[in-house]
């Protein structure tokens, strides 16, 4: 599995102004539904905070990666959101969260789901990548940094 497999440049805002964890959930939902027909925005939105609400997904150094299942969908589907600002998104380091990538995985998923998440971890641990991807200036730079990504040999 590859990034390019979950993202397309359609799924991607930059230098967008949230304000708080449910504003930033609903943009993400909204990109996710955007280019899927099967796929509505109450659903993904419902779907990512039920999975808020078990424990919050902040992963730390600036990073979220919201995920949860769509009966609705038997694709898995990500959307990524660069921030002006950071927000409160209760991550474990208390740092305010400023990458957002989500994840929409269908309902019977396990091991893809699974990968998909520790592939996004690898990728979202490399200090430099995260400052690559917070001086991006547009959707379609991050679309190729985060397609580009190769992790680490």
């Amino acid at each position: 599995m590859q990034i390019v497999d979950l993202i397309t440049p359609e799924r991607i805002a930059c230098g967008v102004e949230a304000g708080s964890k449910k504003r930033a959930l609903e943009m993400l939902s909204e990109l996710i539904a955007r280019d899927q027909e099967t796929v509505n925005t109450t659903d993904v939105f419902d779907s990512l905070l039920a999975r808020e609400r078990l424990g919050g997904t902040g992963v730390g150094h600036g990073v979220a990666l919201p995920h949860g299942r769509l009966r609705s969908s038997d694709l898995t589907i990500g959307a990524f959101v660069q921030l002006r600002q950071g927000i409160d998104f209760g991550a474990a380091d208390n740092e305010p969260v400023d990458l957002l990538f989500a994840l929409l995985v269908p309902e019977q998923s396990t091991d893809e789901h699974l990968q998909a998440l520790a592939l996004l971890a690898a990728m979202f641990s490399n200090d430099g990548f995260r400052d690559k991807l917070r001086g991006a200036d547009t959707p379609e730079d991050l679309y190729n940094l985060l397609k580009n990504w190769q992790p680490a040999s």
